[in-house]
Parts: structure tokens; sequence; C-alpha cells
């Protein structure tokens, strides 16, 4: 999920870093860009309504410009047993574990290999893309991001699902995870685990500051201001890579707004940043950025670096993903923070933006989808997606890893429950978040509004709703470059 690798790159926080663009997506854009200019408007215009969406399909396929060796196009040949090859994103082992149980589960139909792949997303989906642009049959199985769903689906690369085979992967899973595996009315991916942020608290920062985190008026203005009264801070993820998105989506989404619309028509689609909700975000992250109560790193920070600030002596309030309250756990035990801290820890939903408002928590996670040239894309494969995103295996996954389950059920299981004692909460807030655009050019319109509202001390509520709009429409069209 994203974006600073390490820790948290490996323990479920869905933002990784640099979702912004491959050089060689910038490159076929300018290309792009080049001929369309030689068209007349009208040409242009009827050849987007012909093409409706199919734009990523040429950016995507261009990208086959990184070649790879033709033995890494071979799918695992040879007589035996048939091999899945399964593109995981880094873990702790966990995904590994699931591949060896499934593969015995078949019962010798078929055998589970894991291929790792880079820990920064946008390395991750450029290994993809190449892979699946080249047509390489030896691509069965993917750990998807969300917000590369619909880029990979509307380019033909993935197997959806029919409707005779979706219900099994979308009964029982939270509506959320299931809207960002759903492209043009179709399922593309099974959902795995979600991921969502939670609002952390140090006890004794609020007890001094006289507040209650967890009251239905605690907005993100109050919460500043108890830092500032208590000289504490408030840790977000301010560096210009997809976990600023994530926090930037997260406040549009809580004042009532979207920053896409229409995401269907491509790159026709409404761009609505420019709003109350565009303004008010941006009064927020500026009011942050310009305080005392911001990191001193800021535009620089990433999850990890939101959780040192957190831990550290002025430690007051962080949003931030689920996996931190096992990584203080385990860093409190082997003496990399104090043993005291993890009991000084509370949490509560997501902040409002504006009294009686309810927020809006980001959402995250990972899917897992068929490749398209894969040969046992109809058989085998489904029935081992059938297996890794099992309830089962979402509870084991969820122990193992601290990644949220996709399924709302594993977060009444006892054992759960004792690990993750704020279970309840991020179940309740999955059940409350709202995804990225969901749009086939996610990496455009996340670069695009990374490159308009960075630095964080920059942002101008006046300004910078409506230039980001600007751009991201231009971007959309190739008028302009990231």
């Amino acid at each position: 999920m994203v974006e600073g690798v390490g820790r948290a790159e490996r323990t479920g926080r869905n933002g990784p870093r640099g979702h912004g663009g491959t050089g060689t997506a910038r490159r076929a854009r300018g290309a792009r860009s080049a001929r369309r200019s030689r068209r007349s408007t009208a040409d242009r215009a009827a050849a987007r309504k012909a093409r409706g969406t199919g734009r990523t399909t040429v950016a995507l396929r261009a990208a086959v410009a990184l070649a790879l060796p033709a033995s890494a196009l071979a799918a695992c040949g040879g007589g035996g047993t048939p091999t899945l090859n399964w593109y995981i994103n880094p873990d702790n082992g966990g995904q590994v574990k699931l591949a060896d149980e499934c593969s015995k589960a078949s019962g010798g139909q078929y055998r589970i290999k894991t291929s790792l792949m880079p820990d920064d997303a946008t390395q991750q989906r450029e290994q993809l893309v190449r892979r699946l642009a080249a047509k390489d049959s030896g691509l069965d199985l993917m750990s998807l991001d969300p917000v590369f769903v619909a880029e990979a689906a509307n380019a033909g690369f993935l197997r959806p699902f029919p409707a005779s085979q979706a219900a099994q992967f979308t009964q029982g899973v939270f509506p959320v995870a299931v809207q960002s595996s759903t492209w043009d009315g179709k399922l593309y991916a099974a959902p795995f685990w979600a991921n969502t942020q939670l609002l952390w608290y140090r006890k004794s920062a609020v007890q001094k500051a006289g507040v209650d985190p967890n009251a239905p008026d605690f907005t993100w203005d109050k919460m500043i201001d108890a830092a500032l009264r208590t000289g504490t801070t408030v840790g977000v993820q301010g560096n210009k890579y997809e976990g600023y998105m994530v926090w930037i989506n997260a406040l549009v989404a809580s004042a009532g707004g979207e920053i896409v619309s229409d995401a269907g028509k491509g790159d026709d689609a409404r761009i609505d940043i420019d709003s109350p909700a565009g303004r008010a975000a941006a009064t927020i992250v500026r009011r942050l950025a310009t305080s005392r109560a911001a990191s001193p790193t800021l535009s620089t920070d990433i999850e990890e670096q939101s959780r040192a600030l957190f831990n550290g002596a002025r430690g007051g309030f962080m949003v931030n993903w689920p996996y931190i309250w096992a990584a203080d756990a385990s860093d409190a035990k082997a003496g990399v923070i104090g043993k005291s801290i993890p009991s000084d820890i509370g949490w509560a939903r997501y902040p409002k933006v504006a009294p009686g408002q309810e927020s809006k928590p980001p959402f995250g996670g990972i899917e897992v989808a068929i490749g398209a040239y894969g040969k046992h894309k109809n058989t085998f494969a489904v029935d081992a997606v059938k297996c890794i995103t099992s309830t089962e295996h979402q509870k084991e996954y969820m122990l193992a890893e601290g990644n949220p389950a996709a399924r709302p059920a594993v977060y009444d299981d006892p054992e759960i429950q004792k690990q993750f004692p704020m279970a309840g909460l991020i179940r309740d807030s999955i059940n409350a978040a709202a995804p990225r655009p969901i749009t086939p050019y996610y990496t455009d319109v996340s670069g695009a509004i990374q490159s308009r509202w960075h630095p964080p001390a920059s942002v101008n509520p006046n300004a910078t709703p409506r230039e980001s709009a600007t751009f991201v429409h231009q971007v959309l069209r190739d008028q302009r470059l990231l």
C-alpha cells in the first residue's frame, strides 16, 4: 500500500510512495501530446468518443519499451503439477505461508509460487505493467493496490470475475473494498485485506489538554488547538508521495466533497477539488503545516517518521494505519522506544473536518487479481484466489501481519479482539471510509494533486484547490506533463 519504505511498507500501510507515474509513462504521454497537437479539436473529440477510456491501454502498453528478457516472460513450463505465479507485495512472510497452505489444500492440483515485488508501490506497478503489457502468461496472480485496479482493468490486463463467480468474493466483504475492486460494472479483483487510518493519541497529552478525541465534536481544529496548548505535535504524512494524497483525499471527503467525479468518463471526468470541501481541506493542511504543532520535517514525513514523532518527547496526536499498534509493541519490547509508551496510547475515529459532519477515513488495502494472459486463468487461478481470500485466511493474515481483514466477520473473532483491542473501531472506520478516486488515470490525478499541494506549508485555501483542478484537467488532456 504506500511510500519511505521500511517497516511501514512491510506491515500494511496503504499508501506506497511514488504513485506519480513512471518515466516511460511520461515519455508516452509526451509522444501522445505531440501527435494530438497535429489533429484538430474536432478530431480529438471524435477520437476520445470512439476511444472511451482507452487512453490508458495505450499508456500502459507503451511501458513495454522497458523490455523484459524473453526468459522472464516464459511461464513455468514442463510437466507435473501446474505452477501459479503470484506476485506479492513485501510483508513479513504471510503471503508465502498462504501460498504454501493453499498449494497443499489443492490436493496436488496446483502449486503457488510467490515472486516478491519491490517495496515501492510505484515500482510494483511498473513491474506488473511491463509484464502484463507484454502479455506475460507467467503472471497468474498479483497482489494489487486498490488504486491500480481500474487502470489495469481498463487496459484489459486483468481477468474479470463473471457474476457466477463474483458473489463468493463480494458477499460478506466491506462494500468499499468491493467498490475499489470493481470497474465498469465488473469485479476485477478479490478483496484480500482492507486498511484505514485511525486517530492515535497519547493519553497523557489528552489529559493535559482536557480534550476527548472520542467526543462527537472532536475536529482537526480542536486537535491542533490541543497540541498547541500542550506543546505537543500532530503527526501526519506530508511528503510528496501517495501518503500525502491519502491525507488530502480524506480531508476533502470528510468535508463532503470529492476530488474527481464521473470517473468512468476517463479524461473527460469532472474535477471537483475546487469546491468548498477542497478549500476546507486546504485550510486544515495550511493551518497545521504553519503551526508549532507540525513536525519540523512535515514536508518529508512518511508513516514511519510520523510514528517516530508520535513516540518522541513531543508526541501528542497522529493519524496513521493500524500497523503502528503492533510496531510500537514490538519496539517497546525490544527497547527501541520506552516500555511505557504502548500503555499511553489511545485511539479514536479519524477526526472530523467540521462538527456534526462524520469523517470519512482513508481506505487502502490489497486485492488479489488474476492476469488476463495466464494459462490457468479460468481454472486453478480462480480456485487459488478463493483459497487466499477466504475468511479463515484473512483472519490468519491479520493475526500474522497486522493487516486488517476485508471481511467484517473477522473482527468478531476472539483472537482478533485480543490482539487488536481497537478491532471494532477499525471495522467501523473501514465501513465509513472513502476510497481515493476510482479512475484509470489515478496515477496522473494523484501526481498532479501532489505537485500543486506540496509542500504543505505552501497551500493556499484561496488558490491551491483551483490551481490543482486546472492542472489535473490539463494533465488528463495531455496538455501538461507531470
